[in-house]
């Protein structure tokens, strides 16, 4: 049975709460997508941040990820990051990197942490980590699709390949009796499905309301959603990454309406949220 503290308003736990143990969770720095929203900061873009097994991990840390770690209550510390972790290289998702990178590293003079991400963000011309930065790393992972990668006691795993404008991986992390699966930007298609039916916990970037009448966008409906939550019965699903679409159609009656749907909980993720994973509690 999931925790009942998942909760978006009073249930929510946080790190402070179980001190003396150590506290798998992930936090929204941010739930924007789409370059309006982003644009206009209707919604933070900061990407998640994580703590799993003892790994302090930045994944897709887009613009403005390092203010809102250090303004987080309680502040996140860029300095003692282990890893940061690109699903693709579009700005929304990438923005902040090399000053993470520059933090982890302490500019060059720790040669220490981990970057993994597509080929596309290191090298060609739409890399976007700073040549010089690769040297202050204690290794860079090239992520690849349905491959599995260590992040110290930790495994994670890329899913198939995305149907996106760019080279895109969702990923899976193994904790002890939950698997937590993020699920990036990409259209829909049918062999999206596998790569994520072990998820327990799954976030999922869901842009739009609606589909277009002339559409070529590369991100997921509603209704998408809907059919793979109802083909994937993960125990618990987030909804985050939300376009101007969602904004207005308001993701709490959204989240509601797919849980009526689905008999999934589904929950509509917001800028702050700290979702603690806890193995005790199943």
């Amino acid at each position: 049975m999931l925790p009942s503290m998942w909760n978006q308003k009073n249930r929510t736990k946080t790190k402070t709460e179980t001190a003396g143990r150590a506290v798998n969770y992930f936090k929204f720095l941010g739930t924007a997508g789409a370059r309006f929203v982003m644009a206009r900061q209707l919604r933070a873009s900061g990407g998640i941040y994580l703590e799993l097994l003892g790994q302090k991990i930045a994944f897709d840390p887009g613009p403005g990820a390092l203010v809102r770690m250090t303004h987080s209550r309680p502040p996140i510390d860029p300095t003692g990051l282990q890893a940061v972790i690109l699903s693709h290289r579009h700005i929304d998702h990438s923005n902040d990197v090399n000053i993470l990178l520059d933090a982890m590293t302490a500019g060059g003079l720790k040669k220490r942490g981990v970057l993994m991400a597509p080929e596309e963000c290191l090298e060609g011309p739409g890399a976007v980590v700073l040549r010089y930065l690769k040297d202050y790393l204690e290794r860079i992972e090239v992520l690849g699709p349905e491959k599995t990668y260590r992040l110290g006691p930790l495994t994670l795993r890329t899913s198939c390949r995305h149907e996106h404008e760019a080279e895109t991986y969702g990923l899976k992390f193994y904790l002890p009796g939950l698997v937590l699966g993020f699920m990036v930007d990409t259209r829909y298609f049918p062999g999206l499905l596998p790569s994520y039916r072990e998820a327990d916990v799954l976030v999922m970037s869901v842009l739009r309301a609606r589909a277009a009448e002339d559409d070529n966008i590369k991100h997921l409906t509603v209704d998408e959603a809907t059919q793979i939550i109802k083909e994937l019965k993960p125990r618990r699903v987030y909804l985050t990454h939300y376009g101007m679409t969602m904004l207005q159609a308001d993701p709490r009656k959204v989240a509601e309406k797919i849980t009526a749907e689905t008999g999934v909980e589904v929950l509509a993720a917001h800028d702050g949220l700290t979702v603690t994973l806890d193995e005790k509690l199943f």
